[in-house]
């Protein structure tokens, strides 16, 4: 459908209004003049429900505001980050060395003698104390730390590891990170 001359010269007569109200939303010049952009692409677009006979104005208002309020929601689910900031905290290394290594290390931990598997578990990963270890392994809390001291040098002897930088993200991923190498 065809625009008509009318509705040419009617929007093209209502930019000042609209700037102005823009203006007043948005409290910025250059905003507002991609608001009044933005409001006058949607009416070139819709034209055909526009009623011809009521107030043009008015609908081209209707139209900005709306406009307005749907890019202040749309701002207020997005964060600024110039900086980089946020960005460089939701970065992760890569899933696929993590689990290699985790692969790796569940072999070498099926290699240790039983009591010493034990000891590590209850020390490393479930975060008892030696003294509570020991309780639950019935025996001295010097015998804890043995096996998990042994169980450490036998899983680093394993695993190949010299320091501790051997394990975990490499130097690259740590360099792409951010982070400073161990």
């Amino acid at each position: 459908m065809a625009v008509s001359q009318g509705f040419k010269t009617d929007l093209l007569g209502s930019i000042p209004s609209l700037r102005a109200f823009a203006l007043s939303l948005a409290q910025n010049a250059d905003k507002a003049d991609d608001l009044v952009q933005e409001t006058l692409v949607k009416a070139w677009d819709k034209h055909a429900s526009f009623q011809p006979g009521t107030n043009l104005k008015a609908w081209l208002f209707t139209i900005l505001r709306n406009e307005f309020y749907s890019q202040m929601r749309k701002r207020g689910r997005e964060v600024q980050d110039s900086d980089g900031i946020m960005t460089a905290k939701l970065a992760v290394h890569p899933a696929q060395h993590g689990q290699l290594d985790l692969e790796d290390f569940r072999g070498a931990l099926e290699q240790l003698p039983e009591d010493q598997r034990e000891a590590i578990i209850l020390i490393g990963a479930s975060g008892f104390s030696y003294e509570e270890a020991a309780e639950i392994c019935g025996c001295a809390v010097g015998t804890i730390k043995s096996r998990v001291s042994r169980a450490r040098a036998k899983l680093q002897e394993i695993l190949q590891i010299t320091g501790e930088d051997e394990y975990g993200p490499d130097a690259i991923s740590t360099q792409v990170m951010g982070k400073p190498a161990a």
